[in-house]
Formats: C-alpha cells, structure tokens, sequence
C-alpha cells in the first residue's frame, strides 16, 4: 500500500471518530489486510471491506457511507490538447479529502457541507515533486542533477558519535586526581574543591566505497555528487572508488566544486568504466588502508550493483575483514527497489551474509531514507 492511501485512510477513521462513528479497535490494521487483498479497482468492494471492518454498530452504517461518499472524492482535470502530450506520462490526479471539524454532528450534514465546519485538508494522489523524488538516477537529466545536488546539501548525515579515550572536564562520576591536588593546592590539601572528568565524544568517521564500474555508469555521476555533499558536510570521511583497482580520492573531493572534483576524481582513476572485481579492491583497502582510516569504529558505506568478474570466496572473506574492522557496514545498491530485481549474482550472494544493511540508492526518496537511517544509528 502506498504511502500516501495510508495517510488517507489513517484521516478517514479519524474523520469517522469524529462523526461520532464507533471505529473497531485494530480496524484500521484490518482494512489495511483487507485493501491489499481485494485491491482499490472497485470502489464498491473498497467501501464494504472498509465497513466490514471499521463499523461495529447497525446504527453507525447510514453515517458510514454518508461520510465515505463525501471523502472518497476524485475530480480528473482534462489535459491540455493544445499542447503535446509525451507518451507515458500519468494524468494528473487530485483527490480532495474534506475532514469534519471536530465537535461536529454526522446528523447534519447541511453544517457538516458548510464551509463554518469543515476543515479542508488536500492530499496530493499525484505530485511533481514525488515523482521527481521517486525518478531513478539513471535517467536523471542535467536540471535535474543541479535540483538533486541542493537536496542533498540540504540533508543532515551524522552516523552518530564514539566515545574516545580522552579525557575532559565535566561530569560527576570520575574524579580528575590532576585538577584535584592543583585545584585544593592553595587551600593547604584540603579537598574543598573536586573536580570531575567525562570521556569525550567525537562524531564518528564516515568511509565511502565507489564501484564506478561499466555497469554502475548510469549512477556514477549521482553517485559521486552524493560522495561530494558528504565529504562537504561530515569532517571526517574518506572516499575511495573502485573498477578493477581501488584509488582513494579523497584529496580530489577537499575544497572543489561538484563538477571540478567529479572531473579530478574522473582524471585520477585509471579503470574508469571497467570491470567489476569487488574482492580485489576490498583486499586492496584492507591490507594497505585499514589500518589509517578503520581506527575509530567508522560506519563504512559500499555502493555497488553487486556485479562481480573476481572470486566469491575472496570477496566473501574481504568483506568480512572490512565488516569486522567498522562500526557498521551498510551495503547501498542502485538495483534495490527496480522491477523483478533480486539479489542473485555470485558476488551479493557472497556478501550480503557479512553486511549490517542492504538498502536503496536509486532515487533522492531513497538517500532521503538513508540520512534518517545513519541519523538513527546513534
């Protein structure tokens, strides 16, 4: 069920509620089993599953329907036939829910129509920016990249903060012995003052991993302008992409705008547009990087279609390697969430039992589902 039916039907039963309607407890969960079996192709069929399972009262079934005709309402607006039309394109929609303002009797419905009672509130079934949201990368065009890259700079990444060894002033758990004696020195030893110290809390590092391989070319670009809005936000990241080597570019991506550091990046990477061998360069990355940039319980995030020339056993060992030496592992592939995808090839298949989180990253809806997930990891 779409997110935006769930919201209508979560305002329906509040509607009914609030036209003194007696809605079943647990019928919101039960009409939303009922809609995924029967589908919303009749609208018969959606009003008696819906009061099958809402309504518990005889005497509530009149209002039932009374209310269902005036919020279940859809006005199509007729296209322009002057101008073209382009093929595929969906129509657009407006369903108009109108909401009984509270207080307000479902046995009048003359008050109930007057604009004094009613609370209009309008929900998009159709929207420009939610298809613009939900449009794969790979068909992004050069306007759309610019939006793209101010949405993303707009989205907070902070996978979460670590407790170093150092120490600082606060607290009232650990006594700071040094602090102690230089605090009570002048009053001859006696302890009149007792300072306290905390461990202190550093934002935890963030690592990239790039496949910028032949068959992630239609996601690359996307891709790297997501790295760049990162490595501008988060002081402590490291990027590295791969083909069949790993080349880190972190360096390319300090101080540049996003389309000169996509071209240095594009400069220093030799295999660019290559084949695909995710165990080498994840071996490359463990036995020459690990132990500079792994030290602090970093979250590692490795972008990848999954598609593999090299070895299962190597990449299955390397990426254990990698997912014992961080904080998190997330895995974001660009095929999540495409129709009749699944992870089958040898090297997902190898991988995924060593990965914490195997999300999206096709659309700006689904970065949008990563910031809130590294935001949650705490």
């Amino acid at each position: 069920m779409s997110e935006s039916l769930l919201a209508n039907l979560l305002i329906f039963a509040r509607t009914l509620r609030a036209a003194g309607v007696v809605v079943r407890a647990g019928g919101v969960p039960d009409a939303v089993g009922a809609l995924a079996d029967i589908g919303i192709t009749s609208r018969r069929d959606v009003r008696d599953a819906l009061r099958a399972v809402l309504v518990s009262r005889h005497e509530d079934l009149a209002a039932f329907d009374r209310i269902f005709e005036r919020f279940w309402r859809v006005w199509r607006e007729p296209l322009d036939r002057d101008m073209p039309q382009p093929m595929g394109i969906p129509k657009r929609v407006r369903t108009t829910v109108t909401m009984l303002a509270p207080g307000a009797s479902a046995s009048e419905p003359e008050q109930a129509d007057s604009a004094k009672s009613d609370v209009p509130v309008t929900l998009q079934t159709y929207s420009v920016d939610e298809m613009w949201r939900r449009k794969d990368f790979a068909t992004f065009t050069p306007s759309d990249f610019a939006r793209a890259q101010e949405a993303i700079a707009k989205l907070t990444w902070s996978p979460g903060v670590r407790v170093t060894r150092r120490w600082i002033a606060g607290g009232r758990r650990a006594v700071d012995l040094r602090r102690l004696v230089r605090a009570n020195v002048k009053h001859g030893g006696e302890l009149f003052a007792v300072p306290h110290r905390v461990r202190r809390v550093a934002p935890r590092p963030l690592i990239l991993i790039c496949d910028v391989s032949g068959s992630m070319e239609p996601y690359t670009r996307m891709l790297l302008l997501f790295a760049h809005a990162l490595s501008g936000g988060h002081r402590r990241i490291e990027v590295f992409v791969f083909s069949t080597q790993l080349t880190r570019v972190t360096r390319q991506f300090a101080g540049a705008r996003p389309d000169a550091a996509l071209m240095r990046v594009r400069d220093a990477v030799r295999d660019w547009s290559g084949g695909t061998r995710i165990g080498a360069a994840l071996h490359r990355f463990n036995t020459h990087w690990a132990r500079r940039v792994l030290r602090h319980g970093p979250v590692v995030l490795l972008i990848s279609d999954g598609w593999d020339l090299g070895e299962p056993a190597l990449l299955a060992r390397e990426i254990a390697r990698l997912q014992r030496s961080a904080h998190r592992l997330i895995w974001l592939n660009p095929l999540i969430g495409s129709p009749g995808y699944e992870p089958l090839t040898r090297g997902t298949r190898a991988a995924l039992p060593f990965v914490d989180d195997f999300l999206s990253v096709r659309d700006m809806s689904s970065l949008e589902s990563l910031a809130r997930h590294l935001n949650t990891l705490g």
